[in-house]
């Protein structure tokens, strides 16, 4: 049996997943990274997109999309902080793509509007979560 880590995804409302596994695949800043066991420690911010672990000898593979946070890996356990967080089979593709509707037009109406540029910000944010739920959902359809 291959060596594994504990991983656990967690979001400010729950523990989404916990369980052992053989590697993690996350989107960070500066591109994917991938986790093994015995991973030297690392703390890194993560980008709103895929996130993968693969278990079972590697034949298994859970898909998340994640909207970004960040990335503890110490020892043998990696630990996934993430704003929002959802696994592949429970993503509702037509609310996120209304979401993406709303937000598109929202962010057309404030773009000359002094006023609205921390709105702007937030509305950008959460269509990368849309758009990324949205790739996650179509790689496993």
């Amino acid at each position: 049996m291959a060596r594994t880590l504990l991983c656990e995804i967690v979001t400010p409302e729950k523990v989404l997943y916990t369980n052992e596994v053989e590697m993690v695949v996350a989107p960070t800043l500066e591109g994917e990274i991938g986790i093994l066991p015995l991973h030297v420690p690392l703390v890194t911010v993560l980008k709103p997109g895929e996130l993968r672990v693969r278990y079972n000898d590697n034949r298994d593979v859970d898909w998340f999309a994640i909207s970004g946070g960040y990335l503890q890996v110490h020892e043998d356990k990696v630990i996934v902080l993430a704003d929002n967080a959802v696994q592949s089979s429970q993503i509702d593709v037509d609310r996120a793509r209304e979401g993406m509707t709303r937000l598109e037009e929202r962010m057309s109406q404030l773009k000359n509007d002094a006023a609205g540029e921390g709105i702007l910000e937030d509305c950008e944010r959460d269509l990368k979560w849309c758009k990324a739920q949205l790739e996650v959902a179509a790689k496993q359809r």
